[in-house]
Formats: C-alpha cells, sequence, structure tokens
C-alpha cells in the first residue's frame, strides 16, 4: 500500500507540474514580439509596398489599418482573455492538437505532428538499444580491468567520443562516408530516411535499405551519451565490487565471479535501469540539428521549424507532447527504482 501511494502522489505531481510547464510556454507566445499576428502583418505591408498606395487606400501610411490587426487577432484567438485562450488551447483543442497550422492551414497540428512520430520513434528506439546494448558492457569491463590497459584506452576513445559535439560529428561523418568530397568513399547516402525504388521492395531489403540510411545519424545520436552511461555503469558496479556485502560473499566462499554477477551487478544496474524512463521523452523529441544535417523529416527539424516560423500552434503542441512524455518517463523510473531497490522506505518514517 505504501508503494501504491508513493505513485498516487507522483502521478497528483506531475499534473500541477505539466501545468505549469504549459502556462508558462503559453503565455510567452502571446507576450514575446514577433508572434503569428506581427509576421502577417510583416508581409501585408510588404505587399502593400509592392502594390503602391493603391493596394491598401485605407491603410494609412503603415500599409495595414487597424483594422487588419483586430482581425488577424481574432483569427487566431489573442483577441480574448489570456486564460479563455489556454483553457480553448487545453481542453477545447486537445493541447493545441486540433488547432491548424499556421503555416500549413490545411493540416492541423496533430496531421503533421503524427506523421512525423514513426520517423523520430525509429532513430530514438534503435539509438536507446544501441547505446544500451554498448555501454553497459563495456562498462562492466571497464570496472572489471579497472586500472589495466583495457580501461585506459577504452576511457580515452569513450571521452573522445564524448567531445565531439554531434553537429561537428554528423559534419564529418556525411564529408568522409558520403562522397560530398573528392577522394572521400561513398558508402553512406547523403540523407533522407530511405531510398526510391522502382518497384516494392521485399521485407529484407527494406530493412536494410533503412538500416543504411540509419547508420550515420544513429551513431551520432549514441555518441551524446555513451560517455556518460558507460562510466555510471562502471562507477556504479565498483562501487557494489567494493561494498561490504561482496566481501562477505567471498569471505563464506564464494567465487569472485559468483559475487561480482550474483550480488554485485543487480545492484550496479540501479541507477542504470531507473535511466530508462528518462529516454521515452527522448524516443519522441529527436535532434534538430542531426535531422537537419541527414534531412530527416522528424521531430526535432518539425519544431525547428516551426520554431523558426512563428507557428506557435505547432509548437505548443509538439512542447506539450514531449513534456507529457518526459512526466511519464519519470513516473517509469520511479516506478522501475521502487521494484529494484527493496531498501527503499515508502512509509515516510
Amino acid at each position: 500500500m505504501d508503494k501504491l501511494a508513493y505513485l498516487v502522489r507522483r502521478l497528483l505531481l506531475a499534473v500541477p507540474t505539466f501545468v505549469g510547464i504549459t502556462v508558462v510556454c503559453f503565455a510567452l507566445t502571446r507576450f514575446l514580439p514577433g508572434g503569428p499576428v506581427e509576421m502577417r502583418l510583416m508581409r501585408m505591408r510588404g505587399l502593400a509596398a509592392q502594390g503602391g498606395e493603391a493596394a491598401a487606400p485605407t491603410a494609412g501610411a503603415s500599409g495595414v489599418s487597424a483594422e487588419h490587426r483586430r482581425q488577424l487577432e481574432a483569427q487566431f484567438g489573442f483577441d480574448k482573455p489570456l486564460l479563455r485562450q489556454y483553457w480553448d488551447w487545453l481542453v477545447t483543442n486537445r493541447m493545441g492538437m486540433r488547432l491548424p497550422s499556421y503555416d500549413y492551414p490545411d493540416k492541423t497540428a496533430w496531421q503533421l505532428i503524427r506523421s512525423r512520430i514513426p520517423v523520430s520513434v525509429w532513430f530514438g528506439f534503435a539509438a536507446f538499444v544501441l547505446t544500451y546494448l554498448i555501454c553497459i558492457p563495456l562498462g562492466i569491463m571497464k570496472a572489471l580491468r579497472h586500472r589495466q590497459a583495457f580501461d585506459a584506452v577504452s576511457s580515452l576513445v569513450v571521452f573522445a567520443a564524448y567531445a565531439i559535439p554531434s553537429f561537428a560529428l554528423a559534419m564529418v561523418l556525411k564529408i568522409a562516408l558520403c562522397g560530398t568530397v573528392d577522394g572521400f568513399p561513398d558508402v553512406f547516402p547523403l540523407g533522407g530516411l530511405s531510398s526510391d525504388f522502382d518497384v516494392e521492395p521485399g521485407r529484407l531489403a527494406w530493412f536494410a535499405d533503412r538500416a543504411w540510411h540509419m547508420a550515420l545519424p544513429v551513431a551520432c545520436y549514441v555518441a551524446g551519451s555513451f560517455a556518460m552511461l558507460t562510466l555510471l555503469m562502471k562507477n556504479s558496479l565498483l562501487d557494489q565490487i567494493a561494498a561490504d556485502y561482496v566481501r562477505t560473499v567471498i569471505a563464506k566462499g564464494a567465487t569472485r565471479r559468483r559475487a561480482v554477477w550474483g550480488h554485485a551487478f543487480r545492484n550496479a544496474l540501479i541507477p542504470v535501469a531507473t535511466g530508462f524512463g528518462s529516454m521515452i521523452g527522448l524516443l519522441f523529441a529527436g535532434s534538430i540539428i542531426v535531422e537537419t544535417i541527414f534531412e530527416i523529416p522528424g521531430m526535432g527539424r518539425l519544431s525547428w521549424d516551426a520554431l523558426v516560423g512563428r507557428d506557435y500552434a505547432v509548437f505548443l503542441a509538439l512542447l506539450s507532447l514531449t513534456a507529457f512524455f518526459q512526466l511519464v518517463g519519470n513516473l517509469v523510473s520511479d516506478a522501475l527504482y521502487m521494484l529494484i531497490d527493496p531498501r527503499i522506505d515508502f512509509s515516510g518514517r
């Protein structure tokens, strides 16, 4: 019951957290300059300047009348009180998912997001799986060979990869392996998610082509969290190996292998496993830089285009969706920590 009450408290706390995040961001889009109304007014002034005074006879010197501004504010819903606008956005329009895009009026925010979710999930899931499949065994090997040659060499490689910014690594890989410069091999495609097939490919050919296109972007995704997770696994296992209970197990006659893999390994996975939940939000967020460089139509690129174009309908919908999944990930992390570590006391004593 104590564990259930803890999860319920965490769930109830997530509600005001989500509301606070969305309220602040929603208010900023209404008060910061350069919003959709100002963007439309700038376009209208430009058209009026090109067409001369006859293009807007009642607009005055600015080329746009006050009536035009009021019509635009009513079109985007900015003529209502702020709290009413937020309620309409959150409840009536389902976190803005039903609102039409400012740049693509024939599509709603959800339609644009829905078309990009599979792309980001593909890359996010592949990067997530590869990160844990590589970093956990590597961290274990570094811990078992602490201060040996393998530990030193692998640390050098890990920190070198971590020090390279993702955009720099993406550009280097694209130049070196995509044939953009004479003298370099043309091994991988320049970008995109799939090739243009003349006929419908089989499942194996389709999967091989998708993996071929994803290889370099996924490598850039993995490089960012590579060092952190590897060292987290190594240091966690070293702490457990040095704990008193491991020495007690060995003193009772168990082998070192039995003490490490039978006792220390499970406890060492606690800080690593609880990070699973925080990765849920990243599965949907995507990477703006990587997706732009490799021309991937994912969530990161959509959020960047929406922000640059002041398409607040799409941007706020993306923000609310990312915040929701991040809060869900935090709840998953708490649940995993509760299940893995029996030492936690939820009674409040």
